[in-house]
């Protein structure tokens, strides 16, 4: 896992309430919300690859005789 490094974010209230609120609804910590918007913006707008979906390789099926 990568380092974790902390730094201060200054928010209107207005914005940190709604981030709050989304955060409880989605089940996540502030932080991790925030995380989690910064990641998926940075995605999108083709500034970092998208992560992988599975870290397991998947099984090949077999064909029942």
């Amino acid at each position: 896992m990568a380092d974790r490094k902390p730094f201060l974010l200054r928010v209107d209230g207005d914005l940190l309430g709604a981030l709050q609120r989304w955060a409880a609804a989605d089940l996540r910590s502030l932080n991790g919300q925030i995380e989690f918007l910064l990641r998926r913006a940075l995605v999108n707008s083709g500034h970092r690859p998208p992560p992988s979906t599975s870290a397991a390789p998947a099984r090949a099926r077999q064909k029942k005789p």
